[in-house]
């Protein structure tokens, strides 16, 4: 019986992501590659895995008592291969890092590419929450890395300074203005994106000596988007959401500017993994080197 580790692999990324397709993503091969490791696992094993049909993949009542083997056995498959590494002392294993929505979009891409070319045998999980979930999962252990996001830069090292600026739909009157002041959106209806960002929205009415008051509240961001793509109000949002807008919406800089700093740190409360020193420190060595890991 020829049972590879990339065949249970794919199993239990198929069940993890509920789908061939996101399993794919998630392992970074093609769909085919997964179905046929999936087929050559039933095949290896005479017995079926995975129930196929509408809707999301389940297993089997076989597959259903080989999951916690299967992962046991793909879990002692990557302690070795980083043992090996370790005694080549080549980095390998799995990080988890969490980040906000703005993170993500504007800091996270380059990361992950300048980790992924350094350190080849090292695979980053992303998580994405708000700002107070982000600090949360880090201090809890959910997770070894988190981008910290605060008025003033957070400890760790700096990837990037966001700067909130009005969004507005691009056919409205002060959409085409180079700057804005928040005194002049004071007869739009205002949506106000919750969580993270109310701080530094109300900072900026304050600092345009501008009334804060708002007609909608929503915590998610695409919702916002699609209401002020609506016409149903403005908003001010972080820079780094920009490359979520379509050519209905715009940004427009504020004339007095409110920023958020973001960092790249682990847990102040325990050792860091050692993988997350080595990571971090990469990041320190880019950023002093003048070339900042992030397309901010």
């Amino acid at each position: 019986m020829n049972v590879g580790i990339t065949h249970l692999r794919a199993f239990l990324a198929v069940l993890d992501h509920g789908g061939f397709g996101s399993a794919a993503d998630e392992l970074g091969i093609s769909q085919s590659a997964i179905s046929h490791s999936v087929a050559a696992l039933e095949r290896a094993l005479g017995v079926p895995v995975l129930v196929r049909g509408p809707g999301r993949p389940r297993p089997t009542a076989f597959g259903e008592r080989i999951l916690t083997p299967a992962r046991q056995a793909v879990d002692a498959h990557a302690t070795v291969c980083e043992l090996a590494a370790g005694a080549r002392g080549e980095p390998a294993g799995t990080m988890r890092l969490a980040a906000t929505l703005s993170a993500c979009l504007g800091v996270v891409p380059a990361l992950l590419e300048g980790w992924k070319d350094a350190f080849p045998g090292v695979r980053v999980e992303v998580l994405e929450g708000e700002d107070d979930e982000v600090g949360e999962w880090l201090r809890d252990g959910v997770v070894e890395l988190a981008i910290l996001v605060g008025q003033e830069p957070p400890p760790g090292v700096s990837l990037a300074t966001d700067t909130f600026q009005a969004l507005l739909r691009r056919d409205h009157p002060l959409a085409a203005e180079p700057v804005i002041d928040l005194v002049d959106l004071e007869d739009d209806p205002f949506i106000l994106s919750t969580g993270g960002c109310q701080p530094y929205i109300e900072r900026a009415y304050r600092l345009a000596g501008a009334r804060f008051q708002w007609a909608h509240e929503v915590r998610d961001m695409g919702t916002l988007l699609a209401m002020v793509r609506g016409g149903v109000g403005v908003s001010v949002v972080p820079g780094l959401l920009a490359t979520l807008l379509d050519h209905r919406l715009t940004m427009v800089p504020l004339t007095r500017t409110v920023s958020r700093h973001l960092s790249l740190t682990g847990p102040s409360d325990r050792p860091w993994h050692p993988l997350a020193e080595r990571l971090t420190a990469w990041c320190q060595q880019v950023s002093s080197a003048g070339r900042p890991p992030s397309r901010a």
